[in-house]
């Protein structure tokens, strides 16, 4: 009889930058069987985000990073097919930290939440009702805490997350402008999700692009950037300024430690707050973010897009993929069928 087998990407290498295909393998392993307090997950959609870069590295960061051999973190949605958990049925759907591989083993100590596909699509537990729109449902509302009639910017406008806040910005009656870095980008920004204003910073002279777009200044910024785009907007903070700092996508490295220009005077006149989230701070909160994103969706005040790549030898270069910009949505993996198809 054939043992029956379970497909893994691991971490073969360090990077010490960005993740690219020769730092993964494909590899084989036994399929493992559930045993008493856990269940088997047949993954369907594997989950391509910038925290994965930080969770490679060697560099301090918030989680331990991934070990050389294990299977590549990641957050991934599939269906239970085996369970010995009571609180985890057969044909159960599950998001959770389930890793590059084709079925996984849980207790569920690392399940975020059930996915009801009455919600929305199952593909949407890992994007806008998933850690992108989660990210930017608490990073906004909780650290940004618009008001009606401010100006809320967003740096890559277009991506995942950006364009979420973009749109919850506007539904809080917010006035928003999106930094990207394509002319595409730029009338995707303002076509689809919503932005008052969009600049292509790579193109733009950005000191005078935002200053004619925010010429009030900017009340909110939620940051997923850092660097030069990022000095480029504090200098023209409102006073009472919130920053949401989510993420540091232009750094190509963080050692040595990153420096620029010194912030402390913009933040002491403007009267301005800078703070750092991480959406793992949120968790006993998923319910009610996602409720609320939820019917968003369904009144038509949110729209998201994504971008799905087929079979796990598309995981390796998927990283790289996504911090070059060549997504056109939110970066999935297709690994399985969904149920009933």
């Amino acid at each position: 009889m054939t043992e029956a087998m379970n497909r893994q990407v691991i971490l073969s290498d360090r990077p010490t930058g960005i993740p690219a295909p020769e730092h993964f393998e494909l590899r084989e392993a036994p399929m493992a069987e559930p045993g008493e307090g856990q269940f088997l997950v047949r993954n369907i959609y594997l989950s391509v985000d910038p925290a994965m870069r930080g969770w490679v590295s060697a560099v301090a960061n918030y989680a331990e990073p991934v070990a050389i051999g294990a299977v590549m973190r990641s957050i991934a949605v599939g269906e239970v097919v085996a369970s010995r958990h009571g609180d985890y049925a057969v044909g159960d759907l599950v998001c959770g930290l389930f890793g590059w591989q084709e079925y996984a083993i849980s207790d569920g100590g690392d399940v975020w939440f059930k996915h009801d596909p009455a919600m929305a699509p199952m593909s949407t537990a890992l994007g806008i009702l998933g850690i992108n729109g989660l990210t930017a449902y608490f990073g906004l509302l909780d650290v940004g805490q618009p008001q009606a009639g401010e100006t809320v910017m967003v740096s890559t406008a277009a991506g995942a997350v950006g364009s979420a806040v973009g749109q919850i910005a506007r539904i809080q009656g917010c006035r928003t402008v999106g930094l990207t870095g394509s002319d595409d980008k730029v009338a995707r920004c303002r076509d689809e999700f919503g932005y008052d204003v969009a600049i292509n910073y790579k193109t733009a002279d950005l000191d005078a692009a935002i200053a004619e777009a925010c010429p009030d200044g900017i009340d909110v910024y939620f940051d997923n950037t850092a660097g030069a785009i990022s000095d480029a907007v504090y200098r023209q903070l409102a006073v009472g300024a919130r920053c949401a700092v989510c993420g540091t996508a232009s750094l190509s490295s963080w050692e040595p430690w990153p420096e620029g220009p010194r912030l402390e005077r913009h933040i002491l006149v403007k009267r301005a707050r800078i703070q750092g989230f991480l959406l793992f701070d949120y968790t006993d909160r998923f319910a009610e973010a996602r409720g609320q994103l939820a019917a968003w969706l369904a009144e038509g005040k949110l729209v998201y897009r994504e971008d799905v790549l087929d079979g796990l030898e598309a995981a390796p270069g998927a990283i790289e993929r996504l911090y070059r910009g060549e997504n056109q949505g939110k970066l999935l993996i297709r690994v399985g069928d969904e149920p009933g198809s």
